[in-house]
């Protein structure tokens, strides 16, 4: 399949979208003055008769606004050209939206998973545990709002809870563990996710995969493949149907040292393509925090949203 390029500053609206909670793979901030948000269309009303035919007293209905779907999914520790060396994620790269200068903004995970939900790293600088400031994340801006979402973590017991969960959970892998001390009840066992894709599916989804199934312990292909199977599950689902948008990202490069990591995005009806923007995962922040309307956060209040990599997708 060719894959076109393109570069530059792309600016447009994309349709509803559902972002997947991105795996990311590593291991934030004040809020910004509201941003513009991105425009969702709705669906395609049922034609109307026109005002001819119709009394001019007689009320039209409203079409029904779209609720976006949102999935990330955080993958571990692999830098761009290795993913890609991988055939199950060469494969999704390829069929896909795919970035290729996207970077991790720190060392090790878990400053880059703060990142991703608080826009800012708070100065941490290895994978302890931090209690940071309440509602100073993410979750807590999609609570505020009334925005349905929860945090899948493989691994993770009901019993055992967020911060004591055995292997193959990772407690750096959870930043919703670290605002406010405490796991807010939207962190669940990645058990619930099956149940809830046939069902009423969260607005917004976060995945971290354990230990294994990241590629953070276990071979590059063994996550692929179970990445793999996860796309197809999310694409199964009403709410990917309905318009639903996935981020697969990577926390941090591997031992090299680099900080260039694979982003893929995919969207329903995807148009494949390769975007050379310079991103990081303060954009991916802002770019979700765009769809629901809420302030950026921290660092990403100045980030560079990921816009082409959706309108790729027609939206």
């Amino acid at each position: 399949m060719s894959i076109a390029i393109q570069t530059g500053r792309t600016l447009a609206t994309f349709a509803a979208c559902a972002i997947f909670v991105t795996v990311a793979t590593a291991c934030g901030g004040n809020g910004a003055p509201r941003s513009t948000p991105y425009a969702l269309a709705s669906p395609t009303p049922s034609p109307v008769p026109s005002a001819s035919t119709v009394p001019t007293d007689t009320p039209q209905p409203t079409p029904a606004a779209v609720t976006p779907h949102v999935f990330v999914v955080v993958m571990e520790n692999t830098g761009l050209a290795s993913a890609l060396r991988s055939d199950p994620i060469a494969r999704l790269a390829s069929a896909n939206a795919l970035a290729t200068n996207y970077h991790a903004v720190a060392r090790p995970s878990l400053p880059n998973y703060l990142a991703l939900t608080s826009g800012n790293t708070w100065g941490i600088t290895d994978d302890g545990y931090h209690s940071l400031p309440d509602a100073a994340d993410l979750g807590a801006q999609l609570t505020t709002a009334g925005v349905s979402w929860r945090a899948y973590m493989e691994g993770m017991t009901a019993d055992a809870g967020c911060l004591r969960s055995p292997y193959p959970y990772a407690l750096k892998h959870d930043p919703f563990a670290y605002y406010g001390g405490a796991c807010p009840p939207n962190v669940v066992p990645i058990e619930g996710l099956d149940a809830d894709l046939a069902g009423a599916t969260p607005s917004f989804v976060w995945i971290s995969p354990g230990l294994c199934h990241d590629g953070h312990d276990c071979a590059l292909d063994v996550a692929g493949t179970w990445l793999d199977g996860l796309v197809s599950r999310i694409e199964s689902s009403a709410a990917w149907r309905s318009g639903g948008t996935l981020f697969i990202v990577w926390d941090e490069g591997g031992g090299g040292g680099s900080d260039l990591v694979p982003l893929i995005v995919l969207t329903k009806g995807v148009t494949p393509i390769r975007v050379e923007t310079e991103y990081d995962h303060y954009s991916l922040l802002a770019t979700i925090e765009d769809v629901f309307h809420l302030p950026r956060l921290g660092s990403a209040a100045t980030a560079t949203p990921l816009t082409p990599l959706l309108v790729g997708g027609g939206h």
